[in-house]
């Protein structure tokens, strides 16, 4: 009974870890990783702020305009807008303004920031490439842990089925008086051992699964089965064209940090250079059209009169006598419209302006000198970077020579295993070795094989990563 439980246990796991609707191989698990992954789109959007930025700077060269439009209600003692006089009378107005204005000379100040601008656009650019190729390794490495854990499934299941087996013919030895019931009860614990490790296997593909859906941005309920090649057929450079020193070389020209890095040096001495035209005079044109609304601003009527009206006086023998003129005078007054009063009040104004710094707290000589300091933190950096690359590269090459010498120590000790266990088992057949040692015979088996194919794909990793920094890309 307790056979059959765990033949049919074994036919469950392997039946759920191969059942989906669909397989993923590493290059269309690596293109939806690209297209779907958040901090790539994260990386992007960022991209297209600093896009925006570069954008609006060479919009800056051209002419500001800006319209200006007020109204509101004037009372108590106040200068009427229109008229200019003081005024008790409760008023409606409205003004209109449109401003011009125009750089002509800045210390090239905006030339210089609008190529800051551009450069550290061009470098965020190289920023969403740089996370995109992070996205690849990780994709890449999940999906080779995907197939490590599924070599891992069918060697247990390879040893379970062994112990059942044993369990078999232990078990019919046992019942014909050839072996005593401590050999079952051995065998029947191994086997219980192998189905917990079958069950650790199982896990741990499960986790690498969930690990893989989450770099890709997948629903971690959502169906998936990664298409499975052998490990074998994956194609792997030889080491022997993957010398540190040359793929360093390439790697400074391809990899997007080093992009980055002397793009944001750029565009940081472009940016002393505009800071530093701040601190100089500037000249600018300036234009304005102006014009206003009272509702207080009145109009004579059409009908006049004529009325004398004292103009002086005249001495005649010591005798002042009024000297009175006769003028046309309006019989009342009527508001003046609001389009009149516009094209009445209709003032323009053009000039020049020169703009002089001579102190402001020490603000434009403080940024001038930031921005130095800012050539020397990306200086800095991209020195660092540099030899952060070298030094990974390096190490890569020193894990790949060291991941083959493991690789090939595990395949012999395999090849060693194989043959100690199948001595040990013919032995056992025929009574002359006891089910202890057939066991740790077979369980040296075990782990030698488990051994053997994580070194095989921890050395296929390794020259992938090599081949990457190379700039060949990720290709199984």
């Amino acid at each position: 009974m307790m056979i059959r439980f765990v033949q049919l246990f074994i036919a469950l796991l392997t039946f759920t870890v191969s059942f989906a609707q669909e397989k993923w191989d590493l290059k269309r698990s690596v293109e939806y990783a690209l297209k779907n992954n958040i901090s790539i789109r994260q990386a992007d959007v960022q991209a297209k702020i600093v896009a925006l930025t570069y954008e609006q700077s060479k919009l800056s060269q051209y002419p500001s305009a800006n319209l200006q439009n007020s109204g509101g209600y004037q009372f108590g003692r106040s200068i009427d807008p229109a008229t200019n006089q003081f005024t008790n009378a409760e008023i409606v107005f409205v003004n209109h303004s449109l401003n011009v204005n125009l750089d002509i000379f800045n210390w090239f100040s905006k030339k210089y920031t609008i190529a800051a601008n551009r450069l550290q656009a061009e470098a965020s650019t190289a920023g969403v490439e740089k996370a995109k190729n992070d996205v690849a390794l990780n994709v890449a490495n999940a999906y080779l842990q995907i197939l490590l854990s599924n070599e891992q499934i069918r060697i247990t299941e390879l040893q379970a089925l062994q112990s059942i087996e044993q369990v078999d013919n232990v078990k019919k030895r046992v019942d014909a008086g050839v072996l005593p019931e401590l050999n079952q009860a051995e065998v029947e614990a191994q086997l219980a051992n192998d189905s917990s490790n079958l069950i650790t296997a199982k896990s741990n593909y499960i986790l690498s699964v969930l690990l893989l859906k989450s770099i890709l941005n997948i629903p971690a309920d959502q169906s998936f089965e990664v298409d499975v090649p052998p490990v074998e057929t994956i194609p792997v450079e030889s080491l022997a064209e993957l010398d540190p020193a040359e793929v360093y070389i390439l790697a400074e020209k391809n990899m997007p940090q080093q992009k980055i890095n002397d793009l944001n040096l750029q565009a940081a001495l472009k940016n002393v250079t505009a800071v530093k035209g701040r601190m100089y005079p500037s000249l600018s044109f300036f234009g304005q059209l102006d014009s206003r609304y009272s509702n207080a601003q009145k109009l004579f009527g059409k009908d006049f009169v004529n009325t004398n009206v004292p103009i002086g006086f005249v001495d005649v023998s010591g005798t002042n006598y009024i000297v009175n003129t006769q003028t046309l005078i309006p019989t009342g007054f009527t508001k003046n419209t609001y389009f009149r009063q516009l094209n009445n009040n209709f003032s323009q104004a053009i000039g020049l302006s020169l703009g002089i710094p001579i102190f402001n707290g020490g603000i434009a000589r403080t940024n001038w000198k930031k921005a130095k300091l800012d050539v020397a933190t990306v200086e800095l950096q991209k020195e660092g970077d540099a030899l952060t690359l070298k030094q990974d590269i390096y190490q890569a090459h020193a894990n790949a020579v060291a991941a083959i010498q493991k690789f090939n120590a595990a395949k012999k000790s395999v090849e060693t295993s194989e043959k100690a266990y199948n001595f040990a088992k013919k032995r056992f057949d025929i009574g002359l070795l006891n089910t202890i040692d057939l066991l740790t015979n077979q369980n040296n088996l075990f782990r030698a094989r488990i051994n053997m194919a994580s070194a095989q794909y921890d050395y296929v990793f390794k020259m992938k990563l090599l081949e990457f920094y190379k700039g060949q890309g990720l290709k199984l």
